[in-house]
């Protein structure tokens, strides 16, 4: 069998993506209401029913990609939303929640420079796309945007991959997922670092098994790296936003971590002043 081979962007496949990055919905969902329900401030609403203290929540995905969290949240009952840059991972997000009858919410916009109508309770982030942002005027951007987007009180849980400052870092990864007949073997390794710039490049390959094809994407994805006091001194610069809690990708609520030099797997729980 012919394998064919595309230098491609991996954003450009969601249905690819999706099955390659959804396989631990579950823990991260389980993880995500705990949080919601132990971090989130309940809003003073009037006519508010006795419930479980999520009931009602207005979330948001910023970066959201094929909308693996939210379809599944708005399922269970929250009114959620999300914005990513690439239009072929919000098509497919939105296709996913008409066919399931949910509205379809997701919408092409910057996460550095972007507007909601009315507050979200939470917002969510969960698999390193914050590092996409190369800058720190964009990172400050992006904190700014969600600021004005999440209600005082509210939450924004961050997860990604800090740069510790002792020991070595878990740089390589190899991971695989099917789903039917659609099989994906996904291998990423570092390409090269600038420590002193903070960026940090990984090829990403994508191996595609079908009964009939099997196709090779290669990718190299461009990342911004954080230690532990570089996202504190990040945060101190925010105006909105604190950090009120970190856990591992454990996804133990409880279990809290302290972050500290040897931290590389990390879910910020930041609030919202």
């Amino acid at each position: 069998m012919t394998i064919k081979t595309i230098e491609g962007n991996i954003y450009d496949y969601p249905t690819y993506y999706d099955l390659i990055f959804g396989a631990d919905w579950a823990a991260e969902f389980k993880f995500l209401e705990a949080a919601f329900a132990k971090h989130v401030t309940p809003a003073k609403k009037k006519g508010a029913k006795s419930g479980k203290p999520t009931q009602g929540l207005r979330l948001l995905e910023p970066a959201c990609g094929t909308g693996r969290l939210i379809y599944r949240m708005a399922k269970a009952g929250y009114e959620c939303a999300g914005l990513d840059l690439n239009e072929k991972a919000i098509d497919y997000c939105n296709k996913r929640l008409a066919k399931n009858g949910l509205p379809e919410s997701a919408w092409v916009a910057d996460m550095t420079d972007f507007k909601v109508d009315r507050p979200y309770d939470a917002a969510f982030n969960t698999i390193n796309s914050f590092r996409h942002l190369g800058t720190e005027k964009l990172t400050l951007a992006h904190f700014r945007c969600l600021g004005e987007a999440i209600r005082p009180g509210g939450i924004y849980a961050l997860g990604f991959h800090l740069t510790p400052l002792v020991g070595e870092a878990t740089d390589e990864e190899r991971w695989s997922a099917r789903r039917g007949h659609l099989m994906i073997n996904t291998h990423m390794w570092p390409r090269d670092k600038d420590p002193k710039n903070r960026v940090e490049r990984f090829n990403l390959r994508f191996d595609v098994y079908r009964p009939t094809e099997q196709l090779r994407i290669d990718d190299c994805l461009v990342l911004r790296s954080y230690t532990f006091k570089q996202f504190e001194s990040m945060i101190a610069k925010t105006e909105h936003w604190e950090i009120e809690e970190a856990y591992d990708f454990r996804y133990d609520i409880n279990e809290p971590i302290e972050v500290d030099e040897s931290t590389e797997d990390v879910v910020y729980i930041l609030k919202r002043k």
